[in-house]
């Protein structure tokens, strides 16, 4: 049975199906092998929207929201007392990039979790995806490529590195193996990205809407990716990661930016390093735009592969108080994400601080009049 929680996670409605909308431009394609030309956005397009929102739901209860970086490297944590043992992450990067609470999701949760995404792969037996709105086409892929993510280190957690899971019969790593079947094709969590994604949309600002498991890869939204609000979330996601630590450093005369950077190159940084260095100018801050002014070399070099949770995958021996004799009674928190919250709560104050003396204020909360829709991502 379900997880109340997630109940009715399958309902990936259609809510609205319509006559043909109008025909909006094909970008130029490129060469597809097999059935992956049967995901290239066609022409004609149908008014048709998926709901989302039983996925909206699951993140806003299992995502943790760690804020924006303050591009300060954190010192390894202390060992416990008495031992010489220091559970939990340790990343300087650790305060970086949202967190999900693998820890906490019951057996029920996670098979909630491989039910939805059977139903988004289910999906395109009955609504053909490729005319879709292009918004509505790149909500889905990359929800269904994050609900694929997520379920498979679920299933196996705790597990330190999400890039290291073998998955399925093929026992390939996570992000290479083709677990995820839409249309008759097997996909893997790379393939959604690199061979239907990535060459058929021109933004690059689409990179920040996958997430890879790690600490090192874009921060996972609290919110789902739905046609009227995935330009202005992957506008939030990329100015998060590119003006973090993760996603850009610097070394003498080099910009160090993340790997990430590598994968989506022949897509959309052709001319290595310029395109890049002009895209993250588009998202700099006053950070980052001094580092792109004194460097002219780039590396992608930046990685850190620790999971993205809350305590690196690592059960910590628990401990006990001892009450009413010889009854003894566990904590009812794992010292290492007790750790991590108050590592956290000290960095959103240290946050404050900083916003009090630069006079920058980041709303988070929606608005009572909201804009109107973003333009369609292309």
């Amino acid at each position: 049975m379900r997880s109340a929680l997630l109940c009715g996670l399958s309902a990936c409605a259609i809510v609205i199906v319509c006559t043909p909308a109008t025909a909006q431009s094909q970008p130029p394609q490129t060469e597809q092998a097999g059935n992956f030309a049967q995901f290239v956005p066609q022409d004609d397009t149908i008014s048709t929207r998926l709901d989302f929102t039983y996925w909206n739901t699951a993140l806003r209860w299992f995502v943790l929201r760690m804020g924006r970086s303050l591009r300060e490297y954190e010192p390894r944590p202390d060992t416990q007392l008495g031992t010489r043992f220091s559970y939990g992450h340790d990343s300087a990067y650790r305060l970086e990039g949202n967190r999900v609470a693998f820890s906490l999701l019951p057996p029920d949760v996670i098979q909630s979790l491989t039910d939805y995404r059977r139903d988004l792969e289910q999906l395109a037996a009955t609504v053909p995806i490729a005319r879709l709105g292009r918004n509505e086409q790149l909500a889905y892929w990359m929800n269904l490529h994050n609900v694929a993510v997520i379920e498979q280190i679920a299933l196996v957690y705790p597990v330190k590195k999400p890039s290291l899971i073998p998955v399925g019969d093929s026992g390939l790593p996570l992000d290479e193996s083709p677990f995820i079947t839409v249309a008759g094709v097997n996909l893997s969590p790379k393939d959604i990205r690199t061979r239907i994604v990535y060459p058929n949309w021109r933004d690059p600002k689409v990179i920040y809407g996958f997430w890879r498991g790690d600490i090192g890869g874009p921060s996972i939204s609290r919110e789902a990716f739905a046609s009227d609000n995935v330009g202005a979330q992957l506008d939030f996601l990329a100015l998060e990661f590119v003006n973090s630590l993760r996603g850009t450093q610097k070394s003498g005369n080099t910009m160090l930016v993340s790997s990430i950077y590598d994968e989506a190159r022949p897509f959309f940084f052709p001319n290595w390093p310029a395109d890049l260095r002009a895209h993250i100018a588009k998202h700099a801050e006053e950070d980052v735009a001094a580092i792109l002014a004194s460097t002219s070399a780039v590396a992608a070099s930046v990685s850190e592969t620790d999971i993205a949770d809350l305590s690196k995958g690592e059960r910590e021996p628990q401990l006990t108080n001892l009450v009413k004799g010889d009854q003894y009674q566990s904590t009812s928190v794992d010292p290492a994400i007790a750790r991590l919250l108050a590592e956290r709560k000290d960095k959103i104050e240290r946050a404050v601080r900083q916003n009090e003396r630069q006079g920058k204020v980041t709303v988070q909360a929606g608005e009572a009049n909201p804009p109107p829709p973003p333009e369609i991502v292309r």
